[in-house]
Parts: C-alpha cells; structure tokens; sequence
C-alpha cells in the first residue's frame, strides 16, 4: 500500500507539561469544543431529516483550531473571518447557538436573518466578518478589516484600535491569487491579522499533496518576509499557544503570521459528499487524535476537571443545542415583504 502523506509528514510536538492554565480557562475550551461537536452534529441530523436545504459543510473534528485561537482573543472586539465552513467559528466568536441553528434553517430570527444560510454566517455585534462561499474570498476582507484597525490607530490616534483579526481558511485556498497578495501587503503595512491555515489534507476531493509544489503551508511565508509556524491542530492547547504569541506579536504592532494548523475533517467534505475518496486507514489515523477527547484527558490528569464535571459540562451543551434547535423550529421565515432589505446599508 502507498504511504499515506499523514504518515509522511509528523504533526508538531507540544509540551503540554509546560502549559500553565487554570480550572476555569480549561473548562471554558472544553466547553467550547463540546459546543462546537454537538452542534454540528445536530445540524447533520437535521439535514438528514430534511430541515436544512443546500450545502452543509461541517467542522466535526476541527474544533481544536477555532478554540484555540478565537478564545485566545477579545470576544466580542477583535474580528473573525470564516469560511463557507463556518458555524463553529461563529459559536467560538460568541455568536448564540439560536442565531446560528435558525440562519441554518433559513428564519428570520437568524444571525443573518436567514438571508446567508450555512455559508454566510455574520455577526456585526461579534465583529464576525462573515462566512465566504467562495474559497478565499475572505482573506481580502479579513485584511482589510487589519488595515482599518491599524489606520485609526496610527494615523487616527484611537488608542482603543488596538484589534487583531483571525482570517481562517483552507489548504485549497492557499495555491489562489488573494492570499499571496494580501500576505505581501500585510508584511508592507505590518498588518496585525492572523492567517490561519486549516490544512485537513483535502480540498473537496483534491488531496493537498498533489494540488501544491509546497506542502509545507507556513513556509510560503518566508517569501514575505512573515513569520510563519505549523502546529498539531487536534491539539487545542497547541494551536491555543501559537495563538497567544502571534496575537501578541499582532498588537505590539510586529506584523502578521501564518499559521498553518494541521487538522482533519471527520466527515466528507459536505453532507451530499458519500466521502469515498479518503481510506478507512487515513481516518482511523486522525480520528485517534480527537481534540475533544484528547483535551479531556488533560484537563482529568492535571486535576482540572472530574469525570462528572466533564459530564455536566456535556449535559449543559446538549441543552443548549436543543434549545437552539426548538428555538429555530418555532421561528418565523423572513417576511416576503422585506426581500429588497439589507441590500445596501440603512441608516
């Protein structure tokens, strides 16, 4: 059999003795991660069942990444660009698990009043730029949203702009046009954004290794100048790390880095994908590094959390998510009257 390219190239060692974190912040990234898991396998359920329409993508197995890097930033102040695989960054964001669940099934009392569907996710209130449908249609936002944030800082003297924006996007964006210019200004301007790589191996179909000349992600940053680093991306303490350094580096106005965070998706590409590309021997190799699971070992041998209060935690989700879900049965579709409305910008 020819050696699997998950074999080929190791995933990052992280010393996790070294981490220094407490109770309360390692129940809050579990939570957080739990959140994400249960969610989007309720939305799987209820597209299955006929409650959402179009194209699902999900996150199950990834949620290691956006934890580890938008609970290290300001909620609520700092921006979040997604991807057209979005709904766990928006819950990580802070974005209500009902105003998510009802954008999915297209209701008024959406976060996007149920006119973006499970790609296009935005929240003003969180400052979440959006999900994009396009792959890498979002890092010229995200960068653009950096620029501003330097602008009004440095030339406008708001000493309050001090905001960092994590770009999220794929592996299958990073061979497009916008991500080598928006890399090049950023270097330029000393933008403080993060672009993070979510590299699961496979763009729809394309597997990565046969699609770049480079697989290595984050080296393409040195051809800028950037600072680039790879981290094991099933590892929510890891990439939690990496995250807090380049954020640092963001606000003390050093510029942007490339973060290239080695993940996997659980499930095929989209809810229509049978995923028959991919070997059993592949999966079962990733799926053994479970973010969830392997945190939750963690925060039960560091003395961090009990079994049951794992449980509870568990329990506590579930709820949500099932709220989330009766909340949006019970909404109301979007008013027929109102199809011409946020189109352009209302005073």
């Amino acid at each position: 059999m020819e050696k699997s390219i998950f074999q080929e190239r190791t995933l990052p060692p992280f010393d996790a003795s070294s981490v220094q974190i407490s109770k309360e912040e390692g129940l809050m990234l579990y939570e957080d991660l739990v959140l994400g898991r249960v969610f989007e396998e309720k939305c799987a359920e209820m597209y299955y069942r006929g409650k959402m329409f179009g194209f699902v993508h999900l996150y199950t197995g990834q949620e290691a990444v956006s934890t580890g890097v938008i609970k290290a930033m300001r909620p609520g102040k700092d921006f979040v660009s997604s991807t057209y695989r979005d709904h766990v960054h928006a819950l990580s964001a802070g974005v209500p698990p009902r105003e998510v669940m009802a954008e999915l099934f297209g209701k008024a009392t959406g976060c996007s009043k149920g006119r973006g569907g499970s790609m296009h996710l935005f929240s003003a209130e969180h400052n979440l730029l959006g999900g994009y449908a396009f792959v890498a249609e979002g890092i010229p936002v995200a960068t653009g949203a950096a620029f501003q944030s330097k602008y009004r800082r440095e030339v406008m003297g708001d000493e309050s702009a001090d905001l960092v924006t994590a770009c999220f996007f794929g592996d299958g964006a990073c061979n497009n046009g916008q991500f080598f210019e928006c890399l090049n200004m950023a270097v330029l301007w000393k933008l403080p954004i993060l672009y993070v790589v979510e590299n699961n191996k496979w763009a729809i179909g394309m597997s990565h290794e046969r699609a770049t000349s480079v697989p290595e992600i984050f080296k393409k940053a040195s051809a800028f100048g950037m600072h680039g680093v790879e981290v094991d991306g099933m590892d929510v303490l890891a990439v939690r790390s990496v995250a807090q350094e380049a954020i640092a580096r963001a606000r003390a106005g050093e510029g942007p880095t490339l973060i290239e965070a080695l993940t996997y998706r659980f499930r095929g590409h989209s809810l229509a994908d049978p995923d028959e590309l991919r070997s059993k021997e592949e999966k079962e190799f990733w799926q053994a590094r479970d973010p969830i699971k392997r945190f939750a070992a963690f925060l039960r041998d560091r003395d961090l959390a009990s079994e049951e209060e794992l449980q509870q935690i568990d329990k506590k989700i579930q709820e949500q998510v099932d709220d989330a879900l009766e909340f949006s049965d019970r909404s109301p579709e979007p008013d027929p009257s109102e199809l011409y409305r946020f189109v352009f910008a209302e005073d």
